[in-house]
C-alpha cells in the first residue's frame, strides 16, 4: 500500500459547522480569549464570508481558520472610516508551522485585492505580517482601541495603494440605512 500523502485545501469558511470552527479557536487561543482586545473592536459584527478562509485536511477535518471583519475607525465626531479587521488566524496545534496560515493570509489578501476592498488592519507580529505581506504600522499611530494593546502591533495594509491614516477608536462598522 503506498503511503498517503497529507493533502489539504483552502475552502470558504462558511462551508464549516460553526461549533468546528469555535472548537478549533478554544484549542489554538484558548477559552477565555473573548476577553481580548480584538474581540471587542468586531464586537456584535459578523465575520465577512467572501474574505473568510478554512484550511481542511484530506479527511475534510477542519484545520485552519481565518475571519475577517467589518470594523471602522471611529472619528471624534462619529464620522467612521471602514476598515476589515483580519483574525484572528488560528491553525489546530497539531499542524502549527505547516504553512496552514500563511496560506489562509495569502487567499485573503488576494480576495481583499480582487474586491478592492476597505484597508486590512489587524493585532499582530509586526516583524511576521510585515515580512509576508506589508502590513505595518505606519498610518496606525493616532488609532486606539478598546482595551489593552501595544501600539506596535496595531498593523494595517491598503490594497489598493491609497494610504491608510487618521485619527479615532477602532470599534465596530455601523451600518446607516439612507
Amino acid at each position: 500500500m503506498a503511503d498517503r500523502q497529507d493533502v489539504s485545501h483552502i475552502v470558504p469558511l462558511d462551508s464549516q459547522p460553526d461549533d468546528a470552527i469555535e472548537r478549533l479557536l478554544d484549542a489554538a487561543f484558548g477559552t477565555d480569549r473573548h476577553g481580548r482586545t480584538a474581540y471587542r473592536i468586531r464586537e456584535g459584527m459578523p465575520w465577512l464570508p467572501a474574505l473568510s478562509f478554512a484550511v481542511v485536511d484530506g479527511d475534510g477535518t477542519l484545520i485552519g481558520s481565518l475571519q475577517s471583519w467589518p470594523v471602522a475607525l471611529t472619528q471624534a465626531d462619529g464620522r467612521q472610516l471602514p476598515l476589515i479587521m483580519v483574525g484572528p488566524v488560528a491553525v489546530a496545534p497539531a499542524h502549527q508551522q505547516d504553512g496552514h496560515g500563511r496560506a489562509m493570509m495569502d487567499a485573503v489578501i488576494a480576495a481583499a485585492r480582487a474586491l478592492h476592498t476597505e484597508p486590512l488592519m489587524m493585532i499582530g507580529d509586526p516583524e511576521y505580517y510585515g515580512r509576508f505581506w506589508g502590513f505595518s504600522d505606519e498610518g496606525t499611530g493616532d488609532w486606539d482601541a478598546p482595551g489593552p494593546f501595544e501600539k506596535r502591533r496595531l498593523l494595517a495594509l491598503s490594497v489598493d495603494g491609497r494610504p491608510v491614516g487618521g485619527v479615532g477608536m477602532l470599534a465596530p462598522r455601523i451600518a446607516v440605512a439612507a
